[in-house]
């Protein structure tokens, strides 16, 4: 027998709270059984004021001054606290906090009170990204490199390369340094997913806004680590004055661009080495010139603003190249597919070998097809992996017709989602095929079989994540949290307070929860977010398979 657990109108800013009439208590150890008996404790206290904007992993101050160097954008990467300084307080919204505009509206324009913050605007206000209006701010659409609008920078970019084709062949995009996002937030509109990245750097509130308008997006920066993302997961990597020295270190950087690429993707950059003629841009075109001809990239068109080079499908061009030729091939032993806390290799990560990599099915028909990287998961499976696959996609069909009709899922005004234990995705998939304009981002726990590459072929957004650990993303920045069999699964690793803590982090305020798990694991649960002054509902379900 399994619990759902339905969680409403969370957090330290919700003015109806509801305790356990009980007390709340404290689990020790982080366990739901065994250990010493509990310790009953009060309401977990709201943290200071200048922890609004708190992201554990990248605030950690006290870390960041001990880095030996910061050159390379050390600073900008994940160094956590220690478990005995994690977070032990709620962090609050900002005064004036207001329930966010919904989308689609929320595209074009925010409230001011949710991310009181006028660097960018001070910025940028004049490249036509983004402005402020009485209480809102408002997102004209435009970019650095496309200030007459996304939408004729991405008929410019259709135009250069038919085969780009968004929405059928092009579904799963990586916008890096991507300022407010409205490169990703017009592709929308054609069918395609786009993850926005950018580092909390000084325009240190360009993920906040993209998450406060629906788009999907992360902190995240390219450095000296592996980015948190599978082996060719997208169809076009796309780079507009993203302030990356692409050909440091000879082209490592790029490297991981090219890891992340498809085999036959796009990497579109525009910046000025594209198209000024001083001889240091040109210098620094002849450069990357240079590197993608190593690469095996091929410069489809340069035009304009922009230039496009595509991947190749295999590795027959890397396997011509000269002995002496560099960056070689990684080993055949190195895993492109592991991420976590990995650094960057100096070498070209392999396509399988004596074969056409597989590349998925046109949009949408790749989402409900097991993709052929679905056989080299490695886990446990009595069933063949694609009757799994289907299995999973029934299940989170079924249960999300039900949470359609019990909860009136419908009537809800959400946009951001988070799945914490994805497995093959069908949960995001079940939303979609519901036709529910929402998105939804995959969270692969990294004690768990790696499904990622899964998730992306199937056309779908995901990143690996610890849950012993922060996530890297800003407070408030998820409508809705999922998470099926998650703390069972994690209760012998993590500290189950911490993991909720950091849940109601990034949650909204008015924001919800849905957890599904152990009876004794929901009881557990229901007594911590007491304490954190959540409200919530217990049901009785009969999927107890599921855990």
């Amino acid at each position: 027998m399994q619990d759902d657990f339905d969680i409403g109108s969370v957090g330290a800013n919700d003015t109806d709270l509801v305790t356990d009439e009980t007390g709340p208590q404290e689990p020790s150890n982080g366990g739901a059984s065994g250990g010493p008996p509990r310790v009953r404790i009060g309401r977990f206290p709201v943290c200071p004021e200048s922890m609004r904007e708190y992201i554990p992993c990248l605030d950690n101050e006290e870390e960041i001054k001990r880095l030996p160097s910061t050159e390379r954008g050390e600073r900008f990467e994940r160094h956590c606290p220690a478990k005995d300084k994690g977070l032990s307080c709620l962090v609050p919204a900002p005064n004036g906090y207001k329930a966010p505009i919904p989308w689609p509206r929320s595209r074009d324009e925010v409230w001011f009170s949710n991310v009181p913050h006028t660097r960018l605007v001070d910025d940028k206000g004049g490249q036509n990204w983004i402005t402020k209006v009485k209480d809102k701010f408002r997102f004209p659409g435009g970019g650095t490199q496309f200030i007459h609008g996304a939408n004729q920078y991405l008929d410019q970019i259709s135009q250069m390369v038919p085969n780009v084709a968004f929405g059928s062949h092009t579904r799963v995009v990586l916008d890096v340094g991507c300022g407010v996002a409205s490169f990703g937030a017009y592709l929308l509109s054609r069918d395609v997913l786009t993850l926005s990245i950018a580092p909390k750097d000084v325009h240190e509130n360009q993920i906040q806004f993209a998450l406060e308008r629906g788009v999907p997006a992360m902190v995240a920066a390219f450095a000296t680590r592996r980015l948190l993302y599978p082996s060719q997961a997208f169809d076009i990597i796309h780079c507009s004055r993203c302030r990356i020295n692409w050909t440091r270190d000879d082209g490592i950087l790029l490297l991981e661009v090219n890891r992340l690429l498809r085999a036959g993707g796009y990497f579109a950059w525009a910046a000025q080495p594209v198209y000024k003629h001083e001889e240091a841009q040109q210098e620094a075109w002849k450069e990357m010139e240079d590197l993608t001809t190593r690469l095996c990239w091929e410069l489809v068109k340069k035009e304009g603003y922009i230039a496009m080079w595509r991947k190749p499908l295999n590795n027959s061009c890397y396997m011509n190249r000269g002995p002496a030729v560099k960056p070689p091939l990684c080993d055949a032993d190195d895993n492109p597919d592991d991420v976590w806390y990995v650094s960057l290799k100096a070498c070209i990560s392999r396509l399988p070998e004596n074969a056409e990599a597989p590349t998925p099915l046109q949009w949408p028909a790749r989402l409900m097809e097991p993709p052929k990287r679905l056989q080299g998961v490695e886990m446990d499976a009595y069933s063949s992996k694609n009757e799994l696959f289907k299995a999973e996609t029934k299940f989170w069909e079924d249960i999300i017709d039900g949470y359609i009709r019990v909860f009136k899922w419908r009537k809800f005004k959400l946009r951001n989602i988070m799945d914490m234990r994805a497995g093959f995705g069908g949960f995001a998939a079940a939303l979609i095929s519901r036709k529910l304009d929402w998105w939804v981002m995959n969270v692969v726990p990294v004690s768990e079989p790696n499904t990622l590459p899964v998730i992306f072929d199937r056309g779908l957004l995901g990143v690996a994540h610890d849950w012993c650990e922060p996530f890297d993303t800003y407070p408030r920045t998820y409508d809705l949290l999922h998470a099926s069999g998650l703390f069972s699964k994690e209760q012998k690793r993590c500290n189950i307070s911490s993991i909720l803590l950091e849940m109601d982090r990034i949650l909204r305020p008015g924001g919800k929860a849905y957890i599904r798990d152990r009876k004794e694991v929901i009881q557990e649960i229901k007594e911590i977010t007491n304490a954190m002054g959540w409200r919530g509902t217990i049901r009785d379900t009969a999927e107890g398979a599921y855990a």
